[in-house]
């Protein structure tokens, strides 16, 4: 039994960081290229967006099966400067529930300093502690010079690429009112120390029943095509809102042993009408 609540705590790590992997799927499809010097050859992009704003919060139960493994948070409580840039500093937070604690103690947390005009971020931090298993990561960007300095060297990186956490809040300003279904894109995004490529298939619409309510949805699905952050050995599908908030709902990821289910659970701070909520 107890190695069947291990294998549960393994479970959780892994698709809590599944659903992160979600995020990648739009990085800048609108990016300007600059030049190699301290000012841009080309000014910041700016992307009007009404998807989010400071103070929204999103809460997640990651289940396997009939058991909630842990939860999970996702909230931008303030604003922060960077470079004399304004950002949302947004977070990302998964622990496991106080029942597998004792068992494999999960406290992971993300963060991205986002710039609000141009939707890249400036900073992005990882603090992992799962078990007795620590790791600490973080990126700065230099979108001038078009290089990521991290924790483990310098790399380069395309004009306004994305962190694992900021093309998240950058995919929810997307407009896939043009999109077919089945029909596919492929992205690049930045993670650690390399560029990795995604491709994301458009699956249509669905209405989605989640704790937090029944809502109006667009069913997307990454697939890396290579190594990288948190690649599954199953698929992954995400249901977003099919409103003007683009909100997150439900993440499903298949795994060997069956399938993992992250489903929304309570929201607030959104920054208008959910349109998309049937009830």
């Amino acid at each position: 039994m107890g190695s069947n609540r291990r294998i549960i705590m393994k479970l959780l790590v892994y698709t809590s960081l599944i659903f992160l992997q979600v995020t990648l799927v739009f990085p800048s499809l609108m990016a300007q290229k600059t030049g190699k010097g301290d000012v841009p050859a080309k000014p910041y992009r700016q992307i009007d967006q009404n998807a989010f704003t400071v103070g929204e919060e999103l809460i997640f139960d990651v289940n396997y099966g009939f058991v909630t493994a842990g939860q999970a948070r996702m909230a931008i409580p303030r604003y922060s400067w960077q470079k004399g840039r304004k950002c949302y500093h947004v977070q990302f937070l998964v622990k496991s529930t106080s029942f597998f604690d004792a068992l494999y103690q999960v406290r992971d947390r993300y963060e991205s300093h986002i710039d609000t005009e141009g939707l890249f971020p400036w900073k992005f931090i990882q603090r992992i502690r799962e078990g007795g298993y620590k790791r600490d990561f973080s990126a700065r960007f230099d979108h001038s010079r078009e290089i990521a300095y991290t924790t483990e060297g310098k790399y380069p990186v395309p004009a306004f690429t994305q962190d694992v956490l900021s093309a998240f809040y950058y995919m929810r300003t997307y407009d896939y009112s043009e999109m077919r279904r089945g029909e596919t894109v492929k992205l690049k995004n930045f993670y650690k120390d390399s560029t990795y490529t995604l491709r994301v298939v458009y699956h249509g619409k669905e209405v989605v029943e989640v704790e937090a309510g029944t809502f109006r949805t667009i069913v997307l699905e990454p697939v890396m095509e290579e190594g990288g952050l948190f690649k599954a050995s199953g698929r992954i599908l995400v249901w977003l809102t099919d409103d003007d908030r683009k909100i997150p709902v439900q993440v499903d990821a298949e795994i060997p042993i069956g399938s993992i289910t992250s489903e929304l659970t309570e929201y607030k701070g959104i920054r208008g009408r959910i349109n998309a909520r049937i009830e």
